[in-house]
């Protein structure tokens, strides 16, 4: 990763990290003669990462990496740190700094970093941006080319909305939050403080509403979305994913929600606090998760279903029936060769018929003496 900060403004490595919020993670820098001088610009991985950067060690697996890495500074667990000393008795280039948690340290480092970024971004408002005269921006909201916000909105305080973002009328954005180019809420969306919201987001869209109108053969008569959509804080939606607005309560998204791009969340939906979807997910209406739960990709769910706190569910699964019981979920036929794969599903397609002969065999073979009769088996 390419070098983040000019010489001038790197921050000492004592100073980086507490300013990155390593309470509680324990940190400790060790000694070594040149960790007092040492300037932090960048983030980068040991194979990459220059002397005016630090890096990390997540995977003892990468340890053999640690050798030739040039960085300032490591962030490894003890263990890992022990284990290094113990293979190499010279004191390497790099400043060691343990940590009970050295990829969480990373994710701060990196909020850190960007937060600087997004600072030297341009501010105010772009002359071609169209705002209301009656929405509220707080202090330090940017509003990117072409952005549209609309009557009755407020955009809260340090918040930045990209080149061709439209808000709608009477929406709420909180503070701090980031919305990428050409996101769109509709009407009446809400969305909670430090959001990050990648692009072609759309939330409050309507949803798949409709009820069968005899009137006409096949006619459906259109059931308008009355609903809002709610995102709770610190919520981060990826690239053209879709929320859509309730029919008459708020589909809602709680505190820590992460969803990854081309996700598909229903009308009525209610996703629980610090759950996480992979890509290309898709929630029919009225489902409810829990909170925690972590959904692998491509994972489809019916509606109006239930799942309890912690539920994992492995990428490409189908979940037709409620997940109460906290745990691992998997339902997906495992890749074959074609051939091979269509003599098992010829067999899955027999399994009612299998399982009456096995039935009839053990019944047999329990009384040998009674005749078989297969009409009792279901």
């Amino acid at each position: 990763m390419p070098v983040l900060l000019a010489p001038q403004r790197a921050p000492a490595l004592s100073q980086l990290l507490q300013a990155a919020d390593s309470v509680g993670l324990g940190c400790s820098i060790t000694e070594s003669a040149q960790a007092d001088t040492l300037r932090i610009a960048g983030i980068g991985s040991l194979n990459t990462a220059g002397p005016a950067e630090i890096s990390f060690l997540s995977n003892p697996r990468l340890q053999s990496q640690l050798a030739q890495c040039q960085a300032a500074a490591v962030i490894l667990r003890p263990q890992d740190w022990t284990a290094f000393q113990a293979q190499h008795p010279e004191p390497p280039v790099w400043a060691a700094v343990l940590c009970s948690q050295p990829y969480l340290m990373y994710a701060l480092l990196a909020q850190w970093f960007d937060r600087h970024r997004l600072a030297d971004l341009p501010q105010g408002i772009h002359p071609s941006a169209v705002v209301a005269d009656d929405a509220v921006l707080e202090a330090g909201v940017h509003i990117g080319p072409l952005a549209v916000i609309e009557s009755r909105t407020r955009i809260g305080a340090g918040s930045r909305v990209g080149a061709g973002c439209v808000i709608g009328p009477d929406c709420t954005i909180g503070r701090d939050s980031l919305l990428h180019a050409h996101v769109t809420l509709y009407h009446g969306v809400q969305v909670g403080a430090r959001a990050i919201l990648h692009a072609g987001v759309v939330l409050g869209a309507d949803g798949f509403g409709f009820a069968p109108d005899p009137r006409t053969s096949g006619a459906w008569a259109k059931i308008a979305q009355l609903g809002g959509v709610r995102i709770g804080d610190d919520v981060e939606i990826g690239a053209n994913t879709t929320v859509d607005r309730g029919a008459v309560e708020d589909t809602v998204l709680g505190n820590g929600v992460k969803l990854d791009n081309q996700i598909m969340i229903g009308h009525n939906c209610r996703i629980g606090d610090h759950t996480a979807m992979a890509a290309c997910v898709g929630v029919a209406g009225s489902t409810v998760m829990g909170q925690r739960c972590v959904i692998g990709g491509a994972a489809m769910f019916g509606g109006h279903l239930t799942l309890g706190d912690d539920v994992h569910i492995s990428g490409g699964t189908a979940v037709t029936s409620d997940i109460l019981k906290a745990g691992r979920y998997t339902g997906v036929f495992p890749v074959a060769e074609h051939g091979t794969w269509q003599h098992n599903a010829a067999v899955i397609g027999q399994l009612a018929q299998l399982r009456k002969r096995v039935r009839a065999t053990e019944r047999q073979a329990a009384s040998p003496a009674e005749p078989m009769n297969n009409k009792q088996d279901t």
